[in-house]
């Protein structure tokens, strides 16, 4: 209960976004498999992995792009039409931001966070100071947002920057222990098969000997 009132409403935007299943219209159905357009084999996989009903998180792994990459894919294919606008508009906000289309200040209007008059007050005050910061910060020092919703959104847009690719050199040695015990599990197996065989000559002896009897 505690770790569910700490997650804000900025994390489940990025946990809305992530799971997020695209859904193709007829017309991007159409081009998945025409391909008449000739686009990008990107815009193409993302298109097809729509189609077999993955989420975004899913797109991301599978086509080794960076979700800040499918972001923009994703919202290109909404503005051509080959995907329904969700029904959420709060993911095509992240999709927005997450995608270098939409600033911060922009994003807290779009995501419902200030009004579009406190974005132009908070637009005009910084303007007005010019002083050496982000606007995120200006946000802050005018009450508009905290400063861990802030630190929260501009995690989540540098997190989108990364590639989820497994490289072989950075998977880790086994441990020691770990070897130790798996040696010593070897042995185990070895010295029952050694049994196991020793078991099995002796039983063979035996029938030899039943049979001779017979």
């Amino acid at each position: 209960m505690q770790l569910s009132e700490e997650i804000n409403k900025d994390s489940n935007l990025a946990y809305s976004f992530a799971t997020y299943k695209p859904v193709l219209t007829y017309k991007g159905k159409c081009e998945l498999d025409f391909k008449k357009s000739g686009f990008d084999t990107n815009i193409y996989n993302i298109l097809s992995a729509a189609d077999n009903d993955s989420s975004i998180s899913d797109i991301t792994i599978n086509t080794y792009l960076s979700m800040e990459e499918v972001a923009g894919y994703f919202l290109f294919g909404v503005d051509e039409g080959y995907f329904e606008i969700p029904d959420n508009s709060q993911i095509l906000s992240i999709a927005g931001f997450l995608a270098g289309k939409l600033r911060t200040g922009e994003y807290f209007m779009n995501s419902g966070t200030i009004s579009e008059s406190e974005l132009n007050s908070a637009i005009e005050n910084h303007e007005q100071n010019k002083e050496n910061k982000k606007f995120g910060q200006s946000l802050i020092e005018l009450g508009l947002i905290t400063q861990k919703q802030l630190e929260t959104i501009l995690l989540i847009k540098d997190e989108a920057k990364k590639r989820f690719i497994l490289d072989h050199n950075d998977v880790p040695e086994i441990s020691q222990e770990y070897v130790k015990e798996s040696d010593t599990y070897q042995k185990q197996i070895e010295d029952l098969k050694e049994e196991n065989n020793k078991l099995k000559s002796k039983l063979e002896q035996l029938l030899t000997m039943v049979k001779r009897n017979d």
